[in-house]
Order: structure tokens, then C-alpha cells, then sequence
């Protein structure tokens, strides 16, 4: 296939929360390359030359009436809203709602055999491992209501850290009963990215490694940059990648991780739990 393994024509992709940042991105490159685009979001969508359907992640019958509007078939679907800490719902709109989702388009025959879904974590989502035994628990809930129940008997966990840590895990619990149907699962894990939601607590979230990039001479990444990465993971050309967790944040968990950037090590630690 060559350089076309890369690009979509002749597929179409939905892409949930495709109104701005990385998701707008994704929505555009996959437009480029081919694809027809359909975008869910609960903000207005203007990029142009796709179909808008609205959506609230945090409403189980808004996420089913959405998914029969969209129809099928849908061969690359991107998991790209998302929202932080002190949202009310976080915990549905990071994970709860994009499960109920999936589950709502597979159930309905929408993703065919050879489809690939890509979602959006975070490198907060890191160190999920350790945390195995209770995130199990959780995504073994068996509907949207029953995580929403899950969520309400265990309040700490309506936080941005432990979606994006139940997205890492979903993911890699996925990839055999996904495989089974011939679908892929991936997800990104970004690290700080300029997007409006990082732009929203600047301090926060764009200065979270600053250290790391003032000595490797990196910027913030770009919505750009993550939607590559993203649209590579359910693009043909990544046909054998399956059940990861891509990290894609320019190299400060790996330097961490192995003691290349001192300054790393202690919060990757922490991220994994030693």
C-alpha cells in the first residue's frame, strides 16, 4: 500500500469531540486524508465540510440518540473529548460516556470488521498498573448507570487522573474481545498540549514540564502534533498496533523513567506508584 496505508479515503470517521483542540485537529487531518468526517460535540462544530450531531457525554440518552443519527458505517472513531478536574460529570465525559458509546455503535453493527478506534488519554493516565485490581472493578460495571453507581459509592475517583488511568486500562483490556471482532484499540497519552482546556489553566497544565523542555529546547505540543499520532493509530499503516497506550510527550516519561532527566524521575515514580 505505501504511503497510502496512511490515509483514509473511501472510510468514513467520527470524531467525539471534534469542536476544538486536539479533536478539531483530527477532525481536519482525517478530512485531508480522505475520509468523510462526522463530528459529536456538545460545543458548536464550525469547521466546515462535515456533519455536526450534538452530544452531552454525561447523558446516556443524548450518547444513544447521537450514535443512531450517525449510523455506520464508522471505520475510524476517535475519543477526543474531554475535561478537567472540577467539570461536573468529568467522569463521564472522560470515559463513562465514551465507553457507552462504543458500546452503543458496536451493539448496532456500526463499526465493521477492519474498523479502529482511537482515543485520547493523558500521561496522568500513567501508572494505571499498579492501580489494576481496582480499575477492574470499574470497568467490569456492566452500562453507563452502573459506572455512574460505581463513580457514586467511590467519590475520589471522579477525578481527571483516574478516567484517564480507566481509559489506559480499558484500552488494554479491549484489544482481545476487540480483536475478536476485527476492530483495533489505541489510545494517545499526551503530555502538555496547547489547546484551549490547557489554555484555560495556562499555569497548570502548559507548565507541567517546562523544566524538561527549557533543556531539550521543545515547545507545548500542538493540537497538530497529537492528532498525527492519533490518526497513524487508526489509519491502515498501523494495522498490527493494537491494545496500546502510544505516549506521545516529547520524550519526558522515558527520560524520567530511565534517569536521562533527573529532574523526571520523582513524578514518574509517583505516576507508577513507587
Amino acid at each position: 500500500m505505501g504511503a497510502d496505508a496512511f490515509r483514509f479515503d473511501g472510510k468514513r470517521a467520527l470524531v467525539v469531540g471534534g469542536a476544538s483542540g486536539m479533536g478539531a485537529a483530527t477532525a481536519r487531518l482525517v478530512q485531508e486524508l480522505g475520509a468523510e468526517v462526522v463530528v459529536m460535540d456538545f460545543a458548536e462544530v464550525t469547521l466546515p465540510g462535515l456533519r455536526a450531531i450534538s452530544l452531552d457525554l454525561r447523558d446516556r440518552s443524548s450518547i444513544e440518540a447521537a450514535v443512531d443519527a450517525c449510523g455506520g458505517p464508522i471505520d475510524a472513531l476517535f475519543s477526543c473529548a474531554g475535561a478537567a478536574d472540577g467539570t461536573p460529570g468529568i467522569e463521564k465525559i472522560n470515559f463513562i460516556g465514551h465507553r457507552h458509546l462504543i458500546d452503543c455503535a458496536l451493539d448496532g453493527g456500526l463499526l465493521p470488521r477492519g474498523s479502529a478506534i482511537g482515543m485520547i488519554s493523558s500521561a496522568a493516565g500513567l501508572g494505571w498498573e499498579p492501580h489494576l485490581e481496582l480499575l477492574e472493578e470499574y470497568l467490569a460495571t456492566p452500562d453507563f448507570d452502573g459506572a455512574v453507581a460505581w463513580i457514586a459509592a467511590h467519590p475520589d475517583k471522579a477525578t481527571y487522573m483516574w478516567s484517564k488511568q480507566a481509559m489506559c486500562a480499558y484500552v488494554a483490556r479491549s484489544s482481545v474481545s476487540m480483536m475478536k471482532r476485527g476492530i483495533r484499540i489505541n489510545a494517545i497519552l499526551p503530555g502538555p498540549t496547547d489547546t484551549p482546556l490547557a489554555q484555560a489553566n495556562a499555569d497548570l497544565w502548559l507548565g507541567f514540564g517546562a523544566d524538561f523542555r527549557a533543556e531539550t529546547g521543545l515547545e507545548p505540543s500542538t493540537s497538530e502534533e497529537q492528532a498525527h499520532a492519533l490518526a497513524f493509530l487508526c489509519s491502515p499503516a498501523a494495522s498490527y498496533v493494537n491494545g496500546i497506550t502510544l505516549v506521545t510527550d516529547g520524550g519526558y516519561y522515558g527520560a524520567g523513567l530511565s534517569g536521562a532527566f533527573p529532574a523526571a524521575t520523582p513524578v514518574v515514580r509517583y505516576l507508577l506508584g513507587r
